[in-house]
């Protein structure tokens, strides 16, 4: 039986194509990695090449949109008044988990505008989290945005390049170490 081909849909298919076409990055990136075949990502989404390079020029388009996504949830996590350090440690932990290609993307074209766009938003929401920490006296108050974005990609870095099944354990104790670095001073073991 001949596969019948999708009817095309116009303009009216682009805002469910773009987020099909997210989706499918994400889930492409995590199993391939961010040099993955963007043809994959088009065959994943169910839909054509020329659409993919409608909504996203070049793979690092794509690759941002993606990763924006995952800011959202940091937005969301730091907007809630009882989020903690250790809560976005988890997270991105939990992101750097699913997927190598943020650490990569950065590694490759950290000076790109729209690379250096989402390290902005990172630094923000940092921020705004470390301050509530130190004024609730859980963060030493020498510890700075800098060293929390620090070891944020030392987490993701790490993550990427160990072996899936020890990633949970790889992520505790990570999170267990940022956590004896960044305590009062008073809390620390020498």
């Amino acid at each position: 039986m001949a596969e019948r081909a999708k009817a095309n849909r116009g303009p009216s298919a682009g805002p469910e194509n773009r987020r099909a076409l997210i989706g499918a990055a994400r889930e492409v990136f995590a199993e391939f990695g961010y040099s993955a075949p963007l043809s994959a990502v088009a065959r994943r989404a169910g839909v054509g090449q020329g659409s993919l390079y409608r909504h996203f020029p070049d793979r690092i388009s794509l690759a941002v949109a993606v990763f924006d996504e995952n800011l959202d949830a940091i937005e969301a996590l730091v907007a809630g008044a009882d989020s903690t350090l250790d809560d976005l440690l988890d997270l991105a932990g939990e992101q750097a988990m699913v997927g190598t290609a943020f650490v990569d993307l950065v590694g490759e074209h950290q000076h790109d505008p729209r690379v250096e766009a989402l390290g902005a938003r990172v630094g923000i929401l940092v921020a705004r989290l470390l301050e509530r920490e130190q004024r609730a006296g859980r963060v030493s108050q020498d510890i700075t945005t800098d060293d929390v974005e620090l070891a944020l990609f030392m987490l993701a870095g790490t993550l990427s390049r160990s072996d899936p099944d020890q990633r949970p354990d790889v992520a505790r104790r990570a999170k267990a170490l940022f956590h004896a670095a960044f305590a009062p001073a008073d809390e620390r073991t020498p």
